[in-house]
């Protein structure tokens, strides 16, 4: 059976967050066809030592916490010349458990998740590929654009530098993946894996327990210290929920900033982390994503999709999911606006908008259909 070697900059168990849940989903396919061995990073103390059902998909599982500050990272960013992408996940213990995999096991192909772990693949050595997930380089020059002073500076030293690492790590790699073909155009050569959905969990027809009560409720997903996510709600909560009337919005979310603490009030519930977001979801009268900065294909809007509610999603949170007649698209804070009141006034557009969402979802963003071209470029 093919030995992989499996690299990540976050452990992919639990999958509770969107880059888990497609490392997850990906380990799961790769472990059902070859042997498996996990190294990856943990966040989360909890996720050091993964659950039996996990850790029963990989035959070995080298979890490894990440306690570097973002300061000595910086510090070593300066002083090597490398991105601080790149220096944040610098690790001898990684370092040194990949070079003990691969001198003890018969490694036949690599699959690289995340483009920070590039940095530990051998000089000359099986079929690799690397997962990029989206082109950070460009996050990072988005970034820049709305920074000012000494942040502005850095976000551009970032942008450049991570420019260079991928395209240089692409160059030796046997393929590279991106989330979206929108994604995969900014690295030419490069091929689009879309994300998946598990549509058998995120079922409507479930028993779900609504987790609030009466009255229209706008919901919003999602990893709240991660700063697209805190500007979206910021923004949603400020600017465009004092004009959607009688409804309150929910902040559905682990680690939320104190800017998004910030805002809980009479109309805003922060939940924190919850068991369950798809009781949150049951719950929702209308699914909100309005990211300003969104790169690749949003599990957030994927999960919505998949329990059949109705979704209003910008621009940028829309960017590679096939939504023709299954989520609405607004272009500004007023076409926002108007399509969350449209849909709350019309609960059986918001319905029909519901259902169809879930049969694009089964149709065309089922995991085994989104990875099974997976196969063929790992050699399996």
């Amino acid at each position: 059976m093919k030995e992989i070697l499996f690299l990540a900059h976050r452990a992919p168990f639990p999958p509770d967050r969107g880059d888990k849940i497609r490392s997850f989903h990906i380990l799961r396919h790769l472990a059902a066809r070859a042997r498996v061995h996990l190294v990856a990073f943990a966040d989360d103390p909890r996720d050091l030592h993964p659950a039996a059902e996990y850790r029963a998909l990989v035959d070995e599982c080298v979890i490894v916490p990440r306690t570097k500050s973002r300061l000595r990272a910086a510090l070593e960013a300066l002083a090597t010349a490398q991105p601080l992408s790149v220096t944040a996940f610098a690790h001898r213990g990684v370092e040194r458990a990949v070079r003990d995999i691969l001198a003890r096991r018969p490694i036949e192909a690599i699959y690289v998740y995340s483009g920070q772990m590039a940095q530990y693949l051998p000089v000359a050595g099986p079929r690799t590929i690397m997962d990029f997930v989206d082109l950070d380089s460009a996050k990072f020059a988005a970034y820049a654009e709305d920074a000012q002073g000494i942040t502005r500076w850095m976000m551009q030293r970032e942008a450049r530098m991570l420019a260079a690492f991928e395209r240089e790590v692409a160059g030796r790699v046997d393929a590279s993946l991106f989330v979206s073909e929108a994604e995969a155009r900014l690295l030419p050569g490069s091929i689009a894996i879309e994300n998946g959905i598990d549509t058998a969990h995120y079922d409507p027809t479930a028993a779900h327990v609504p987790e609030v009560g009466q009255g229209p409720l706008v919901v919003f997903t999602g990893q709240m210290d991660y700063r697209p996510n805190i500007d979206a709600v910021t923004w949603f909560a400020r600017d465009l929920l004092p004009q959607i009337p009688g409804v309150r919005f929910a902040i559905v979310g682990r680690a939320p900033s104190a800017e998004v603490r910030a805002l809980a009030g009479e109309r805003v519930i922060v939940t924190g982390e919850v068991a369950d977001v798809r009781g949150w979801l049951k719950a929702a009268s209308v699914v909100v994503a309005p990211l300003k900065l969104a790169r690749g294909i949003q599990n957030k809007v994927l999960e919505a999709m998949a329990m059949a509610r109705p979704v209003v999603a910008s621009v940028a949170a829309a960017e590679g999911i096939d939504h023709r007649g299954t989520i609405r698209v607004a272009r500004d804070g007023a076409d926002f606006v108007a399509s969350v009141n449209a849909l709350l006034a019309d609960p059986v557009a918001a319905a029909a908008l519901g259902k169809a969402a879930r049969a694009q979802a089964i149709a065309r963003y089922d995991w085994a259909a989104a990875l099974a071209p997976l196969d063929p470029l790992i050699g399996l």
